[in-house]
């Protein structure tokens, strides 16, 4: 597995890691545990060192699995999680508070089952809390040794500088993909500006590059793509020509289009690290085998200029979630 050092930062992790959310939360009924760690460890074998969770996935459960799955080889991976959601719910508002940072840290260290958290995110911003007391107290956490690096997701760029000054960020996560590419315009200059790296949740535009959702699919009634504009059907329709594009380019080059939509990410910039999430083997097998997938500078230059064309239906939040990103 290559590995990548995230930004200007020590912290270096697998190309490829693995988002573990929809283990537990968000895409339907929860995976059985035992096959949730024999997955994530299996991860492990083939090489993944980075791992994300999150308090607010299942709420909790996540957390326990990951933390049971990684302790025999705690030494050798990269653990993320996450803070700023009122009790752990993503559904409860946000909460960043110092006080409430410095108990989710605690809590998620003895549900992780380690004595440290390699990289602790801010969830999502909160705009009742100024970005500067949450770094400042993720920089005391640091100085005690309970966390190694500092993140945000799905913060907008002058967040991020005004956290940096602070206590300097390593990582942000948010969403970039062939179909979200908005990171580009400010997100991406100013991370490379200031020598932090990027992690991209939803590189497979949750499930739809892959080529396997079309208008026709059903998700399970607890699956969030429910509530999603992109994934109502008449979107789903209308943006099928993206997968159809993506899927092309893919049978040029004989590899797979989920394959296709993480070389491309990974070609972006030497310190992007995606974090595709699945609950299967084979999938995992197969982004994992996308980084040796070569995307050269023309097919670059023409998957550019292909996909500019394409206009994306379908906002890619409900309303209500809309208002927690990019702040």
């Amino acid at each position: 597995m290559i590995k990548r050092k995230l930004g200007a930062s020590d912290l270096e992790v697998s190309a490829i890691g693995l988002g573990c959310m929809g283990l537990n939360f968000a895409y339907g009924p929860a995976t059985d545990t035992q096959e949730a760690i024999t997955l994530i460890r299996s991860a492990v074998e083939l090489g993944v060192t980075f791992f994300d969770t999150a308090e607010c996935y299942g709420p909790f459960t996540n957390e326990e699995v990951v933390g049971t799955a990684l302790a025999p080889f705690r030494d050798e991976v990269v653990i993320a999680t996450k803070f700023g959601f009122r009790s752990g719910n993503s559904s409860g508002g946000l909460d960043s508070r110092p006080e409430n940072i410095r108990a989710v840290a605690e809590a998620s260290l003895k549900r992780l089952k380690t004595d440290r958290i390699d990289l602790f995110y801010q969830h999502r911003v909160d705009r009742e809390v100024p970005i500067e007391d949450v770094a400042g107290t993720v920089k005391d956490l640091i100085q005690q040794g309970k966390i190694k690096h500092f993140g945000l997701s799905e913060a907008g760029a002058q967040t991020i500088r005004r956290a940096h000054a602070v206590q300097p960020v390593t990582a942000l996560q948010s969403e970039y993909s062939l179909w979200w590419r908005e990171p580009e315009l400010e997100i991406l200059p100013t991370l490379e500006e200031l020598g932090i790296g990027f992690v991209p949740f939803s590189p497979l535009g949750a499930g739809f590059l892959t080529g396997g959702i079309n208008e026709n699919t059903t998700f399970d009634s607890t699956d969030y793509r429910n509530t999603v504009p992109r994934f109502a059907p008449a979107a789903r329709r209308a943006n099928q020509v993206l997968v159809e594009l993506v899927a092309g380019i893919a049978s040029q080059k004989r590899v797979t289009p989920a394959q296709i939509a993480l070389a491309w990410l990974l070609a972006q910039k030497p310190w992007i690290a995606p974090i595709p999430g699945t609950t299967k083997l084979h999938r995992m097998k197969e982004n994992v085998a996308a980084t040796a997938v070569e995307v050269s500078p023309e097919e670059l230059r023409e998957i550019d200029v292909a996909v500019s064309s394409i206009t994306v239906q379908g906002g890619r939040y409900a309303e209500d979630r809309q208002q927690l990103v990019n702040r």
